[in-house]
């Protein structure tokens, strides 16, 4: 077992930066990390090869992917496929998740499965308020 600390918690840019990310743990098959936007921030990322969840935790924004726009605040959980396109959009609270990413094992990949199907996703997450 292994508590990860800090997770979802904002840090502070670099100068210049127009957003935030920490990787927090990575072993063979996931990663979980934090990602922070400040309000009016843009987000840059581009696809990735591993199925994410995020976990917001703070803040407002619209998650654009090609099937369409939402809007997320706390307590949302949103599951991104491998190699989608997305971004956060339109953040209007500084906005902060806490985030996880599945690698594909090589049994996912030979039968193409998403190794995060949601139809088989049970996510048990326990969000704590974080006062400053």
């Amino acid at each position: 077992m292994r508590i990860i600390e800090g997770a979802g918690v904002w840090t502070p840019l670099v100068d210049g930066a127009a957003n935030d990310w920490v990787e927090h743990l990575r072993v063979s098959a996931l990663s979980v990390g934090t990602h922070c936007i400040p309000a009016g921030g843009l987000d840059t990322q581009s696809p990735h090869t591993e199925d994410e969840i995020y976990v917001v935790t703070a803040g407002r924004a619209k998650i654009v992917t090609p099937d369409g726009t939402a809007e997320v605040g706390p307590g949302s959980v949103i599951f991104v496929p491998a190699g989608e396109e997305h971004r956060f959009d339109e953040v209007t609270e500084t906005w902060h998740c806490s985030w996880c990413s599945a690698r594909h094992t090589a049994r996912a990949r030979r039968v193409g499965e998403s190794l995060l199907r949601p139809d088989r996703l049970k996510l048990r997450v326990k969000v704590r308020a974080l006062v400053p």
